[in-house]
């Protein structure tokens, strides 16, 4: 593969880990063509829900992570936020494992000045934090819509069109999801204001953005399920939203076949020195 682009920070939320929507195959990609020095996780990495419903966990989901920590064991500073998917590592919310920090929010000093709070934002979505059965319903209307965006794009594939998010075109179509994320993205705004900062970065719902609200910026890095979307931060401060659906699918055979080869390599030799019984890769329940 071609030498990997280097940035300061990374900003990634919203990834699905165990859920059959994630697309690791992408973030494999991303992770192993973008270096940082500081790697935000922003919330929902690890679908807990999906997992609870579903025990699915593919060899690709095992190698996304092992890419993730082998950024820390090479000085990478890993800033981990649960979101609602994993909010089970709330509870380690303060602990500190090795080069990986986990935290309720962060506020991040980006190069030329600008304080970010850095936080997933279920906290400031109504349906989550007063009805955890509602936002069940909902995730699972969004776990179909998701599976249904799969053959789209398979069908599309087939005939050489470019990856298109159904999902991502019925949010903009339906007028109360166009005014549920405007609500919600004023809403974290306030919040930076509340708490004095320059801009606020975001998750969790999927739609990503950087723009000025009310003077404020507000950042979503949006997802791994739909859109592929990262925010990285250059090394002189300047904040740059990329889309890596479109750059995955123009990467040659060659480099996606040498980074497939590596990892499941990697995988079996890790296996191997454990134990003389040998393992099927292909597919692992978590």
């Amino acid at each position: 593969m071609s030498k990997p682009t280097k940035v300061r920070s990374i900003f990634i939320s919203d990834t699905h880990l165990g859920f059959r929507g994630c697309q690791a195959d992408a973030l494999l990609h991303f992770l192993h063509s973008v270096e940082a020095e500081y790697l935000f996780l922003v919330g929902d990495i690890v679908d807990f829900w999906s997992l609870k419903k579903v025990r699915y966990w593919p060899q690709k989901h095992t190698n996304v992570l092992r890419s993730i920590l082998g950024k820390a064991k090479h000085n990478t500073k890993v800033i981990y936020i649960p979101g609602n998917h994993d909010e089970v590592m709330r509870q380690y919310i303060g602990v500190h494992f090795g080069n990986i920090e986990v935290h309720r929010d962060y506020i991040h000093e980006t190069f030329d000045g600008k304080r970010l709070l850095v936080l997933h934002g279920d906290e400031l979505d109504l349906i989550v934090k007063n009805s955890r059965f509602l936002s069940k319903i909902g995730s699972r209307a969004y776990d179909l819509l998701l599976g249904l965006n799969h053959w789209v794009n398979k069908y599309r594939r087939y005939f050489n069109f470019s990856y298109w998010s159904l999902a991502k075109y019925l949010k903009h179509k339906v007028k109360n999801a166009v005014e549920y994320i405007s609500s919600y993205e004023k809403a974290l705004a306030r919040v930076a204001k509340e708490r004095r900062v320059d801009g606020v970065l975001c998750g969790h719902i999927h739609h990503a953005e950087i723009r000025e609200i009310e003077g404020v910026l507000y950042c979503n890095d949006g997802d791994w399920v739909e859109s592929c979307t990262s925010i990285v931060e250059h090394k002189d401060g300047r904040l740059e939203l990329l889309h890596w659906a479109s750059r995955f699918e123009r990467s040659t055979l060659s480099e996606v076949e040498e980074l497939v080869g590596f990892q499941a390599f990697a995988s079996v030799a890790q296996s191997s020195s454990k134990s003389p019984v040998p393992c099927d890769d292909t597919e692992e329940a978590a």
